[in-house]
């Protein structure tokens, strides 16, 4: 719920605001960047606690890691969230993370034919 209600919506209204409005509105640039690294300083003391959100690599982690690591596109700083940028390196390290961005190839292609299944 944490990156549905809160990371998600919130760095998606940073990166608004700071990359893609035609007026650039000092106070909702500022409002929204606050409020992302509020949530980054959350994170950061979960993760003081856990390698990991839930404890072990899950849902939770590929969840976030999806919006936190583009932190620098909204203009977000991570400086001195230690726990945090160690979560980034460790998620973005995994080997399946690392393929994500490359898509899928054939594998994620649905035939040109229908078939019956």
């Amino acid at each position: 719920m944490f990156q549905m209600g809160g990371i998600g919506p919130m760095m998606g209204q940073a990166n608004v605001f700071f990359r893609y409005a035609p007026e650039k509105i000092p106070y909702a640039i500022d409002r929204y960047q606050r409020e992302c690294r509020r949530l980054f300083e959350v994170l950061d003391a979960r993760l003081a606690e856990a390698e990991y959100l839930a404890g072990d690599y899950s849902i939770a982690d590929i969840a976030n890691w999806s919006w936190v690591h583009i932190y620098p596109w909204p203009g977000i700083s991570v400086d001195g969230l230690d726990h945090l940028q160690r979560w980034l390196a460790a998620v973005g390290g995994r080997a399946a993370v690392q393929r994500g961005p490359r898509g899928a190839g054939d594998a994620g292609r649905r035939p040109s034919t229908p078939r019956s299944w």
